[in-house]
C-alpha cells in the first residue's frame, strides 16, 4: 500500500492541490470519470470542514491517502475545534439555517465507508475509504 500525506494551510485557496492528488491517484487506479468526481467532492467537504472548523489564521490539516490494490483511503485531520460527530443531524433534521451537517452527509453519501473522530477542542479527524468495482 503507498501512502502519499500533504499538510496544507488552511486556507481554501489550497483545496485545489488535494482535488488534483486525488483525482491523479483515482485516474491511476482505475476509478470511473464518475467516481473521480465524487472523491472529489467528498474531500472537497472534508477540507472545507477541516479549514472552517480552524480558529488559529496559522493553521494546517493533513491530508493521507492511502493507496491499495481495489480501495484508495482517504484521511483529514484538522487541530480545530472538535465537535461530537453522533449529534450532527442530517439535512432537514435541524432548523439550523446554515445547513450544519450538509458536508458529512455528502461525504457520507459519495463513500463507501465514512469514520469520523473528534475530541472538543483537539481536532477532527475523518477517514473516507472508495473501493474499485468488482469488475476493474
Amino acid at each position: 500500500m503507498d501512502r502519499i500525506k500533504l499538510t496544507l494551510p488552511a486556507d481554501q485557496k489550497y483545496v485545489i492541490l488535494a482535488r488534483l492528488t486525488i483525482a491523479s491517484l483515482a485516474n491511476n487506479m482505475g476509478f470511473s470519470i464518475g467516481d473521480v468526481e465524487d472523491l472529489k467532492v467528498a474531500l472537497t467537504e472534508a477540507c472545507t470542514n477541516a479549514i472552517s472548523h480552524n480558529t488559529d489564521p496559522e493553521a494546517t490539516y493533513e491530508l493521507s491517502f492511502f493507496v491499495g490494490i481495489k480501495e484508495l483511503t482517504i484521511t483529514v485531520t484538522d487541530k480545530g475545534l472538535g465537535f461530537e460527530p453522533d449529534t450532527v443531524k442530517l439535512p432537514g433534521e435541524s432548523d439550523d439555517p446554515a445547513g450544519s451537517g450538509f458536508g458529512l452527509f455528502i461525504i457520507k453519501t459519495l463513500m463507501d465507508t465514512v469514520e469520523i473522530t473528534s475530541k472538543k477542542g483537539l481536532g477532527t479527524t475523518i477517514t473516507m475509504v472508495k473501493t474499485l468495482p468488482v469488475d476493474k
